[in-house]
Parts: structure tokens; C-alpha cells; sequence
């Protein structure tokens, strides 16, 4: 998305301003379309066809901002240039062109506290853009703290008339959210890179400065393939996945693939709206699915299948599901998004505490929200559980909480989109990882909440037994046997 109101002020080569004449390509296209964000969805198009054509990942090559505050300091410092020229953009071009960038900016700083100006305009916030909200979720235990946040007053707290819609399906939210229907929605964590990147639809920026929750998913297996417990004997099964661009498709591909099973040859995996697989299973349209809860509890409950193992055994602490809205959603409504992400982490913060799952249970239950028995998502948030072996398992890290998106996490989805042929040629890990997963915006608020704060946005990572060093993702891609990429 192209805005000239946050280039470099500094700059006597750019402008800030659109005039009738301005060439930049919103502007090319809004001449042809009826509105100025149509414009820019068109943009967003052609973006996507020339990178298709280059078999290239597109990115924003607007300007780029790692957080919120960033954006704030930029909007700041502009707005007090443009004053001192009193908006006259070609009077500020022609100074700079004369004493330079640089010689301003010092100026300026000598003769106004810069730093205590936007300190004081950040803390002041301002009035919520939009207190009415429709925010999307898919009914699993993942969105627990997108849907608990409702009933239990977390989005009114902070100014907030937030209505939680129940979505079918993640293509269905992907697309409501694409189209603005949903002003944020519950996302699987690797949805905002591959929209962002126009990867499976229509590229458009998204950013994800939340995570929702860690681990909560598990491979089932239908009840008559207890005796086949060895991945090796489960050829030619038929799996479901809620979604292509999902943790759930990715870790089962990974998990097959250490097994020695080629998940493209060797098996079909299908992807299936996670309200369904419980009655694909039963039908036997599926051998098994990866899929979130309560559904893998919900199929032992209803004693057609079991649980093989939790996909925290596979890796310890991988994300799942998170808070995404639109690049130009936070944008155009600063405040908003504040009391939006606050709420978020919050609630997500809340979640974390083994002492509150009863009670959220008992919240996110209901027919408006999951639709399941109190004793299932119970099962399920505190960790206690019969597994369809005839066991009772005792898993407390079963599901958890934990808000921060870190880059690392980006970067090992995109090395097995990567691996897997979603995304080909040359492919900066890092940056896409700071462009969408707004790590600083959700410290900022956690730091503003009491909460601890990572002290880097990277780690590494082991997954079953196989280390993850984010510094080395080709290195890491290549590593592997099985694989689409060259």
C-alpha cells in the first residue's frame, strides 16, 4: 500500500502529497476505479501476477513499518515538517534541496524534544476510531481467547462492541477478511504470510501481531486402525487437514516425511472445515485427520476414533492459531487496533492460567461459541483426558496460551511452504517475518500489561529431535529428502 503522508520527510526527491498529476500507481489505477481502496486491491493484483510470473513471493514495497509505534513516529515527525512549511511540499522540497536532509532533521531536533513530543502524542492515544467490530473465529479451543474475550467482558474493558461471528471455515474467513466483511479475524498462524504474499488468493498485506495459542492439536486415527500404529503401515490413508495454509498441514507433512512416508504419494490429504471431520471420520471418508480440538476429544467422545499422539510430542510449544486483521485495517484505525490487541493479549494472558480453564470452559462452550459439551472442551483446556486406548492421560501442556509471534516461527512456516512448493525462488525470511508477525506491537502491549517480554523475537527450535537454526533456513529446506523444492 503506497501512503505519501508517511515518506521521508527528509527527502527532496519524494512527495507527500497526491496531486492530480502524481504517478504513483494507486493513483494510476484510482483515475480508472470507482474507489481509492479499489485501486489499491487492483494494485495488490497486478502485484501478484508480475511476482507469479517470476515465480517471486510479492511483499508491500510501500512504506514498511516493523510496528505500530514506528508508524506513530513517522506520522509525528511528518505532520510537524509539513506545519513548519506550512503544507507547502514544494517550499519543504526546495529547502531540502538546499541545506540538505540531514540539516533539518538536526535543526529540529536543537529546537523541539522530538523524543518527549511523540512520547507524549503515543500516550495520549486518542478516541477509538470504531468501537462496533465483527471479528471472525472458527469454533475450536485454539480461538478461546478470541471467543472467551466476549462473554467474559475483555473487549468491553477496553471500549470495544465486539460482535464474535462463527465462521465455517478458514477459506471462508480468509475471504470475509479480504473483502473487509471481518475487521480482524482468528487465523491460523501461517494464513497472514500466505495472503500477505498472494499465495492461494489475492495478495493483500496482513499483519499478525498476536499469537493465540501453542501446541492444541493431535493426530486421530479412526477406532479400527488401532493396530496400526507404526506411520509406516498407514499408506494409502486418507487424512484430513482444516486448511492448506495450517499448522495442522504442515506438522502432518513434516511428522509423515520423518516416518519415511512421501505425504504428496504415499497418502491423500484432503482438507476438510474442522466442524466436519468427526463425521468424515465416521463415515470413513477419513482414516485420520491432524486437527484442532475439541475435535480430536469430540471423536473419542463419540468412540469412532483415538487419539495417536499430540502434535506437542512432535514440537513442543509450536503455534497454532492468532489475531490477524488487514495492514490497512491498523492503519486507518490506530486507536482501534490498540484496544483490539490490548483485549487480545489480555485475554490470551488469562487463558494461560491453568486456574481459569473451568471457567472459560464453561464460557466458550455454548451453542453460540463451540457448540460442545462442558466436558469435552474441559478435557481439553485442562490437560485431563481419555486418549480412546482405554487411558486416561494427564497432559496439563496439552493446549496453552501464549501471545507472542515470534519471527522464527514465521520462518520455519515459510521454509515448509517452501519445502513443499507453495512458494519457489528466493525467498527473504527475516523480512517477511518482521513485516507480518508484529512482534514489537504485541511486546509493547505486554510490556503495558505486567507481562514478561521475550528479550528476541528468535530462537531456535527442535522438532522431533531434528534442530531448527532459524539463521539457516535454505540450509534447513535442503536438509530434508523428502521434499517439492530443488
Amino acid at each position: 500500500m503506497h501512503d505519501k503522508s508517511l515518506s521521508d520527510a527528509y527527502s527532496s526527491e519524494v512527495s507527500l502529497i497526491h496531486t492530480k498529476g502524481c504517478s504513483c500507481d494507486s493513483c494510476v489505477l484510482a483515475g480508472n476505479e470507482r474507489a481509492y481502496s479499489q485501486a489499491l486491491e487492483r494494485e495488490a493484483e497486478l502485484n501478484a501476477q508480475r511476482a507469479s510470473s517470476e515465480n517471486l513471493p510479492v511483499v508491500d514495497n510501500g512504506p514498511s513499518f516493523s510496528s505500530a509505534d514506528e508508524l506513530m513516529d513517522r506520522a509525528i515527525e511528518n505532520t510537524i515538517v509539513r506545519a513548519l512549511f506550512n503544507q507547502d511540499d514544494h517550499s519543504r522540497r526546495r529547502f531540502i534541496r538546499t541545506v540538505g536532509g540531514g540539516t533539518l532533521a538536526a535543526a529540529l531536533s536543537s529546537i523541539l524534544p522530538m523524543g518527549a513530543i511523540k512520547a507524549a502524542a503515543k500516550e495520549q492515544g486518542g478516541p477509538l476510531e470504531k468501537k462496533s467490530l465483527k471479528v471472525g473465529f472458527v469454533p475450536i479451543t485454539c480461538a478461546t481467547p478470541i471467543i472467551m474475550a466476549h462473554p467474559m467482558g475483555f473487549y468491553t474493558k477496553h471500549g470495544l462492541e465486539v460482535e464474535v461471528i462463527k465462521t465455517a471455515g478458514w477459506a471462508v474467513a480468509r475471504d470475509k477478511s479480504l473483502a473487509g466483511e471481518y475487521d480482524a479475524s482468528h487465523m491460523l498462524t501461517p494464513m497472514p504470510l500466505a495472503m500477505s504474499l498472494g499465495v492461494g488468493s489475492t495478495a493483500k498485506p496482513f499483519i499478525m501481531p498476536a499469537v493465540e495459542n501453542i501446541n492444541g492439536q493431535a493426530i486421530v486415527l479412526h477406532v479400527d486402525h488401532k493396530d496400526k500404529r507404526d506411520p509406516k503401515q498407514w499408506k494409502g490413508f486418507k487424512f484430513g487437514v482444516p486448511f492448506e495454509f495450517s499448522m495442522h498441514n504442515f506438522l502432518l507433512r513434516y511428522y509423515l516425511a520423518e516416518h519415511g512416508l512421501d505425504p504428496d504419494k504415499d497418502v491423500q490429504i484432503r482438507v476438510v472445515p474442522p466442524p466436519e471431520m468427526v463425521a468424515n471420520l465416521r463415515a470413513g471418508n477419513l482414516d485420520g485427520y491432524l486437527s484442532p480440538d475439541p475435535f480430536n476429544q469430540r471423536a473419542v467422545w463419540e468412540k469412532v476414533g483415538f487419539i495417536h499422539t499430540l502434535t506437542k510430542d512432535i514440537w513442543e510449544g509450536h503455534p497454532c492459531c492468532a489475531f490477524a486483521c488487514s495492514k490497512e485495517f491498523a492503519l486507518n484505525h490506530p486507536n482501534t487496533y490498540g484496544a483490539l490487541l490490548k483485549s487480545i493479549v489480555e485475554a490470551t494472558h488469562y487463558s494461560s492460567s491453568a486456574k481459569n480453564r473451568k471457567e472459560i470452559a464453561a464460557a466458550i462452550a455454548p451453542a453460540n461459541y463451540l457448540n460442545q459439551p462442558v466436558q469435552v472442551v474441559e478435557q481439553v483446556l485442562l490437560g485431563r483426558y481419555a486418549d480412546g486406548l482405554g487411558e486416561v492421560k494427564n497432559e496439563p501442556n496439552r493446549i496453552d496460551f501464549d501471545p507472542f509471534p515470534w519471527h522464527s516461527m514465521a520462518v520455519w512456516i515459510l521454509t515448509q511452504m517452501k519445502r513443499w512448493g507453495y512458494i519457489k525462488g528466493d525467498v527473504d525470511y527475516q523480512a517477511i517475518a518482521r513485516e507480518v508477525y508484529l512482534a514489537t506491537d504485541c511486546g509493547k502491549v505486554m510490556k503495558e500489561l505486567g507481562y514478561p517480554v521475550p528479550t528476541s523475537t528468535n530462537k531456535n527450535y527442535f522438532i522431533m529431535g531434528k534442530e531448527f537454526d532459524f539463521s539457516k533456513p535454505d540450509e534447513y529446506v535442503k536438509s530434508f529428502a523428502i521434499r517439492r523444492s530443488e
